[in-house]
């Protein structure tokens, strides 16, 4: 448990070092898992992949539903507006120096799962089922964005395409016989494999936990990923607001 809280603590710190990247993308990718487990046993969609997104609204189009093409619309917009948002809130805090530049938008995500898990229990039918797609899509546009600002576009936590194809290229390369001898000899990025896999493995995870959390608690399954992501984030928020303290305690003096 030391371990885990000392790993919360520095996950979304302003300080960023592959470590801390790598420690909040195996994070994020759990969490996500399970916000995408949950979501799919109650609206039959995967919120956060937005390939499959666009071809389902292709495949309504074609076929005159236009109830599933406007759910799938409501799913990419928000998706693209919680990426807008994260660049928003994340260039306000930056120029501002603040700590929680990161750790705030993880705070707004849980935030925003934890009201829904709240209500979600008063919605009914299709009104749910829209809540429910307009909110897990908006938050996992904010989490992609915010792994994407940290890792300088090198994870990605809410979908597994791109690592999956960069694990097997790396293990083409891993597998590549050089000739002896080459100047430039092909050479696999072990540690990004590792990562990759770990990111792949830990969204897996986070599905299965989501969907058996499901099947005991309903929508208050989804605390569990809340109360994670508000641990991660409450360390730099709280650096910012003792500062603040200080700096205002200070001029009055």
């Amino acid at each position: 448990m030391p371990g885990l809280l000392r790993v919360l603590a520095r996950a979304a710190g302003p300080e960023r070092t592959d470590r801390a990247n790598r420690d909040l993308a195996l994070l994020l990718a759990l969490m996500a898992g399970m916000l995408n487990g949950v979501g799919f046993i109650a609206t039959n969609v995967y919120t956060s992949h937005m390939t499959g997104i666009t071809a389902a609204i292709s495949h309504s189009v074609a076929r005159g539903e236009w109830r599933l093409v406007a759910l799938g619309f409501e799913a990419f917009t928000l998706f693209v507006l919680g990426a807008a948002s994260t660049a928003i809130a994340f260039n306000w805090a930056r120029r501002r120096r603040l700590r929680s530049r990161f750790a705030v938008i993880l705070a707004f995500e849980a935030v925003l799962v934890l009201i829904f898990a709240t209500l979600a229990q008063f919605l009914h039918g299709s009104l749910r089922s829209q809540v429910f797609i307009a909110v897990l899509a908006y938050t996992m546009g904010l989490q992609n964005a915010v792994i994407t600002k940290m890792s300088n576009a090198t994870i990605r936590t809410t979908h597994v395409t791109g690592m999956v194809t960069d694990i097997g290229i790396a293990l083409g390369k891993l597998l590549y016989r050089n000739t002896p001898g080459d100047p430039e000899p092909v050479r696999a990025d072990t540690g990004k494999l590792r990562l990759h896999l770990s990111v792949v493995t830990a969204f897996f995870v986070g599905g299965v936990l989501g969907v058996a959390l499901y099947g005991v608690a309903g929508f208050r399954s989804l605390l569990v990923p809340a109360l994670v992501l508000l641990a991660a984030a409450a360390p730099p928020i709280m650096a910012d607001l003792r500062g603040r303290s200080v700096a205002t305690t200070t001029h009055n003096l």
